[in-house]
């Protein structure tokens, strides 16, 4: 189906390391809580999922943080566990609780049972990415997303989010041959949700590995890492003679850059632990190279409007002057290390946004 034409390119062309006149941002979570916006439309709704299986208000969400911010990208509004639901494994969220799973998956007979889904029991999020690439009318791209295998099997085996992982970690460590068999039914039913994501509209798919970081050295690369590739495997590299760019973000994956650098993907997410300039050093330089994404404090928004302009021009710095002129280099999207934080106040996220575009652009004339 003809989409309209982009109007603002900045964020695929920064994914693909082309230069750009300012550097592109968007947040984590955009479309939330901290919106008061959301929060009467989910009221609306009357539930989370109430909100995500509608087209029309999963798509008034997506573009309501547009409405106010000259953000350079939309991200789907979805879940990254829609996946594991579609396994039939009953997802609720409770108000003031996380995400829960009727059923967990940790008995050789619960992994036995799963498999891939059939995708159109997800045609809610296909319908919401045509609905909110219509929307857009082309104001800027749209990102199209899921959980990496690792994190979506941490919720399936645990029942929901975890302090300590044990029962996840247990099942590793346990019984491996279980944990190899969830991993590769979740990385390729991640690749068949995000293909049906592209072949829907979106122009971009991120992959969050939301809970690499809490895995040892060794775990990471054997049961994360080697499924995250699994699925960028699988994934249509282009749709419809448009490139479509893949970003990994592993929040707490800085010590395992170089296991990620050779990941067949354009961008790799950085968590505020990470030094942009030291990680630019390291995988975004060459013409294999890595655009990054990152990686402000998501609590550095609760500081004063002037507090926050310093810090992004600290992010800013410290990445240094992307690629300019023809031809591909390093190059950097602005993002929050995590997703942002319900009790953000909406204003300050003005204030960020604007800072980033500001003080990018002095940067590149600075050169």
């Amino acid at each position: 189906m003809p989409f309209a034409p982009l109007q603002n390119d900045t964020f695929l062309r920064a994914c693909l390391r082309q230069s750009t006149d300012h550097t592109p941002v968007w947040l984590m979570r955009q479309a939330g809580r901290y919106l008061p916006e959301y929060r009467a439309t989910r009221a609306k709704a009357g539930s989370f999922m109430g909100l995500a299986t509608n087209t029309d208000y999963a798509t008034e969400v997506t573009l309501q943080p547009l409405e106010r911010y000259a953000l350079d990208a939309a991200i789907l509004f979805s879940d990254i566990l829609t996946v594991p639901d579609a396994m039939g494994l009953g997802l609720s969220f409770a108000i003031g609780e996380g995400p829960k799973f009727a059923k967990t998956v940790r008995t050789e007979a619960d992994v036995a049972a799963l498999a891939v889904p059939d995708m159109d029991k997800l045609r809610y999020v296909f319908d919401a990415v045509t609905s909110i690439r219509k929307a857009l009318n082309g104001r800027v791209p749209l990102i199209g997303f899921s959980g990496s295998p690792w994190t979506l099997a941490c919720y399936m085996v645990e029942g929901g989010g975890s302090d300590d992982y044990r029962a996840v970690k247990s099942l590793m460590y346990s019984r491996p041959d279980l944990m190899h068999r969830i991993l590769a039914i979740n990385a390729d039913a991640v690749a068949a949700y995000l293909n049906a994501q592209i072949e829907a509209g979106a122009q971009a798919v991120m992959v969050f590995d939301s809970w690499g970081g809490v895995l040892a050295d060794g775990n990471f690369q054997q049961f994360s890492l080697a499924y995250t590739r699994r699925v960028l495997d699988q994934l249509k590299p282009s749709f419809e003679g448009a490139t479509i760019p893949r970003i990994v973000f592993t929040k707490g994956g800085g010590l395992w850059l170089d296991d990620m650098k050779d990941l067949d993907c354009h961008a790799l997410g950085l968590d505020w632990t990470v030094n942009l300039g030291k990680a630019r050093a390291q995988v975004g330089e060459g013409p294999d190279g890595k655009a990054l994404q990152g990686n402000i404090d998501p609590n550095v928004l609760f500081a004063p409007p002037e507090a926050i302009d310093a810090e992004v021009a600290k992010v800013l710095e410290s990445f240094g002057t992307p690629h300019q002129g023809p031809g591909v280099g390093a190059t950097h999207i602005f993002n929050l290390g995590h997703g942002i934080s319900q009790h953000t106040p909406p204003e300050h996220v003005t204030a960020l946004v604007d800072a980033v575009h500001t003080h990018s652009r002095r940067l590149r004339q600075r050169g």
